[in-house]
């Protein structure tokens, strides 16, 4: 579905001075124009003069799925954020996004750090969502877990999560009746950030809100100002105060909609809390889903197709970000 004027606009900034590199993505699903707006901000800002690079790279992608975006809808072909992995030499890309990867591979590996802004279809608050702690494991071996955390604490939400391919790993085996995934299953969870953590990098995506939300783009725009603050790359602000510590979640479960009739008892909000044993949906046999323990309702989608993800369930996490892991 190529069409000619589909084009994957990058914006470049390269200071004099040596320093930090920082790549910042939007539209990475197509109904998601928070983070165009945000971005194409910070391009008139440092164009204009509002805004002076210090020191550093910074590279701006505002529409990263340039399909998506003309058909206004989260998807073009397939989900840009999996399978986020170049196509193998060799090997021909097996579909539009995967032409986009193999445009947007290289531009991350040039980069230390990478900030992603989407936005979601259920109403709720904007939060970041992070990767693990530091560990030398099989499934996302990491070392920059602290850095990653500091740039979750400074761009200003109240919510952060962790454990997102954990639980996706855990939902291919719970699909499998309980047998492990295998790596190409594995691979197809890996998004933006996960494939900037396998090149040394680290990330964070922001979900700036819901995607119609109004102040959805000030929270884009200002969460780029925050990071370019933090790294040092423009000049700090006096009047900005210390990040708020904000509540750390860590997900741990995923429930699929298994057929059309699969109904949410009301209709939830991203981080509605929910009390042990508390209905959350009934299933079209009429089986009724409870809360395992008292937690927090992620990502409900109302309509979801069957087979794909209904709601996750994430718990209060011990970890501090403000400390090593």
């Amino acid at each position: 579905m190529t069409h000619p004027g589909d084009l994957l606009r990058v914006h470049g900034f390269s200071s004099l001075e040596p320093g930090p590199r920082l790549i910042v993505l939007g539209g990475v699903h197509g109904d998601e124009t928070c983070g165009t707006a945000g971005i194409e901000r910070a391009v008139a800002a440092l164009d204009g003069g509002a805004l002076q690079l210090l020191r550093g790279q910074l590279t701006m992608v505002p529409v990263a799925n340039p399909l998506a975006r003309r058909l206004l809808q989260r998807e073009g072909e397939r989900n840009l954020n999996r399978s986020f992995q170049p196509t193998p030499a060799g090997a021909v890309a097996a579909d539009y996004e995967a032409r986009i990867t193999d445009l947007l591979c290289p531009l991350l590996e040039r980069h230390d750090v990478l900030l992603d802004l989407h936005s979601f279809q259920s109403q709720g608050e904007a939060f970041a969502m992070i990767g693990p702690r530091d560990n030398d494991g099989t499934l996302e071996p990491f070392a920059r877990a602290f850095e990653e955390g500091q740039l979750a604490l400074h761009i200003g939400t109240s919510r952060v999560v962790e454990g997102w391919l954990d639980i996706y790993a855990a939902g291919l085996a719970q699909r499998a009746g309980g047998q492990p995934a295998d790596a190409a299953a594995l691979a197809f969870g890996w998004g933006t950030n996960e494939y900037m953590r396998s090149r040394g990098g680290y990330g964070v995506t922001l979900e700036c809100g819901q995607h119609q939300d109004p102040a959805a783009p000030e929270v884009a725009y200002r969460a780029i100002l925050s990071a370019l603050r933090l790294l040092g790359m423009i000049a700090a602000d006096p009047a900005e105060e210390p990040p708020k510590r904000p509540a750390l979640l860590r997900l741990v479960s995923v429930t699929d909609r298994l057929d059309p009739a699969d109904r949410f008892v009301r209709e939830w909000a991203t981080f509605d809390p929910v009390a042990a044993g508390e209905p959350i949906g009934r299933r079209a046999d009429g089986t009724l889903l409870k809360a395992e323990r008292d937690g927090f309702i992620v990502f409900p989608n109302a309509e979801a197709g069957a087979g794909t993800e209904w709601f996750y369930f994430a718990v209060e996490s011990e970890r501090d970000l403000s400390r090593p892991s």
